[in-house]
């Protein structure tokens, strides 16, 4: 319980902890206000309630023609009352949720906490666009909803138990059962034992669901990852032709979601086998509970509605329990799935590498450095390694040797292994075999991650050309993703990526390896006559031709020497 409610707290505190919080905590006041408005009303009906139903016992016509103006007017009020603090509730509910999901994604992006968490080997989170997505709005709407809904009845409570009080001052005589005693104010006592009970038997009934929420939340989140994933690769499947299999992973995927489908719906048939009955009794029972004291002479026909009205408003306001207790078990499956990802990345982005990287005023050394696989396999081990401003170097070695590896490494955030990496820190650009295509136009997929206008929409446009992407360019861009472009015109958009950015020291990795010789040497031509000064790093399997004189650094013997030592 205490760590449910630290997660709750941390969580809270940081949707009001930020630049306009104060506003954020007044919009609150307001609308807890208004809440709160409902119990007023509520009071104001109960005494309608005897009000009008003794005008309907004398047959008064006037006075039973004044109530219902009098009702007409409280339900208007009401609602407008209602709809206004609907309105704030959901303006707060927007602004709260926007602050959740920028604190989340600022975790999530901290230092490459993303990508630690992908690769973690243990405790890793499932969906993290879910949480973020989806889990922040369903936490702040059910946070919002069940804490206002818990502040009116707590005060509701009070006014209600007051009121109660007052009208059931006669007590209940066990003569009839032949015990003499009676209980004074006894409405009020039977109310709190009523709900206790139920709540009890509602806790036992319900307490599995918690868990299975989260399952089926954890399986829809499965289920939805598997198609994504299949509608970003239809031209591999479609040569594949591994529909049957896609269908295969689908279905059992879909499997495990329905099955726990069925346990959740079991035991919300269960649960709703005591709290149906109990929610459409509700409104019955005060009236029975009352009746010893209608016929005891105690109260009238009007006090005996009054009565049973201002009962039934205890009940419902002590059941919120039982009446929240499903979407309770959702939030807290909720909140807690939401605070173990944001400390998952906070945790992940504080991850340590034992690979030492230090500043250096120019240049890149590489000492004693040995990269391993997250399961601690050896990769590559290099005892020194130098690179010196303006030169150009390529990297050869066989596939599986850790030449990607090497090139994050160098980046700074593989953390497996030993040794030193010092270089400078400004001024890098690491191309990758497969270069990432954000959402957008073809200009924004160059200039990332920079902006256009840092670059210019014209000296884009040209970067685009020369690099033969020219003829994808229509009026006003065009969007870009990864089924619109090959593996060529991808690797094409790279390099034009690389010419608008202008690094002092680049790093390609297979860059150009979807390229045919003619293509690749194109574009590396060009890439040396527009970034003459730019120190280049070059991993491939064949030699880098039009970039003039380079290194060449065989990892395969490096790798040889170290394990003869």
């Amino acid at each position: 319980m205490l760590k449910l409610a630290g997660q709750f707290q941390r969580l809270i505190a940081i949707c009001i902890r930020h630049p306009g919080g104060k506003t954020d905590l007044a919009l609150l006041g307001i609308v807890i206000a208004l809440t709160l408005g409902s119990v007023y009303a509520s009071v104001r009906l109960i005494e309608w309630t005897g009000a009008f139903y003794s005008a309907i016992e004398e047959i008064d016509g006037p006075a039973i023609l004044a109530q219902i103006g009098v009702f007409a007017i409280i339900v208007g009020l009401n609602s407008a009352r209602h709809l206004i603090a609907e309105y704030l509730r959901k303006i707060l509910e927007i602004r709260w949720r926007q602050k959740l999901t920028e604190k989340a994604i600022a975790l999530w992006t901290t230092d490459k906490a993303y990508w630690h968490m992908a690769n973690a080997t243990d405790g890793r989170v499932d969906n993290p666009d879910q949480r973020i997505a989806e889990d922040c709005r369903l936490f702040v709407r059910g946070a919002l909803n069940e804490a206002l809904d818990l502040i009116s009845r707590v005060v509701g409570l009070f006014s209600f138990v007051a009121l109660l009080w007052t009208l059931a001052d006669f007590p209940l005589s066990l003569a009839l059962l032949g015990i003499d005693i009676e209980v004074p104010h006894y409405m009020v006592w039977a109310a709190f034992l009523y709900v206790a009970i139920s709540s009890v038997v509602t806790h036992l009934l319900g307490k599995p669901l918690k868990s299975l929420f989260a399952q089926q939340q954890h399986r829809e989140a499965d289920f939805r990852y598997a198609m994504a994933r299949w509608r970003s690769s239809f031209d591999e499947v479609a040569l594949a032709g591994g529909e049957a299999a896609e269908v295969r992973q689908f279905k059992q995927r879909f499997g495990a979601l329905a099955h726990n489908w069925r346990r959740l719906i079991r035991r919300e048939f269960v649960l709703g086998s005591f709290t149906y009955p109990f929610t459409h009794s509700v409104l019955r029972i005060p009236l029975f509970v009352a009746l010893p004291g209608y016929i005891a002479g105690h109260v009238a026909f009007g006090g005996l509605m009054q009565l049973s009205t201002a009962f039934s408003q205890v009940v419902t306001t002590l059941s919120w329990f039982i009446f929240s207790y499903r979407d309770l078990a959702d939030l807290v499956a909720t909140g807690t799935r939401l605070d173990d990802f944001m400390e998952n990345a906070r945790r992940r982005a504080q991850t340590r590498s034992a690979i030492a990287h230090a500043d250096r005023a120019d240049g890149l050394r590489l000492t004693g450095l040995r990269l391993s696989t997250p399961d601690d396999r050896h990769l590559l081990d290099l005892a020194e390694l130098s690179v010196r401003p303006g030169e150009c170097v390529w990297l050869k070695g066989a596939s599986g040797i850790g030449k990607s590896t090497l090139m994050k490494a160098i980046a700074g955030y593989w953390p497996h292994g030993q040794g030193e990496v010092s270089r400078t820190r400004e001024g890098w650009m690491f191309v990758p075999q497969s270069s990432y295509l954000p959402l957008g136009t073809l200009e924004e997929a160059v200039a990332y991650p920079s902006r256009v206008e840092e670059i210019g929409a014209g000296a884009i446009r040209t970067l685009l050309a020369e690099v033969g992407l020219g003829h994808r360019l229509c009026d006003g861009g065009e969007p870009v993703s990864e089924a619109g472009l090959s593996g060529g015109e991808r690797q094409r958009l790279a390099i034009a990526r690389l010419l608008g950015q202008a690094p002092r020291w680049a790093m390609l990795d297979e860059a150009t390896s979807a390229l045919d010789a003619a293509a690749e040497t194109q574009l590396l031509q060009r890439v040396r006559e527009c970034l003459p000064d730019t120190t280049l790093i070059i991993i491939a399997h064949r030699p880098p031709q039009a970039l003039g004189a380079f290194r060449t650094i065989d990892l395969d013997l490096a790798r040889d020497q170290a394990v003869a030592a």
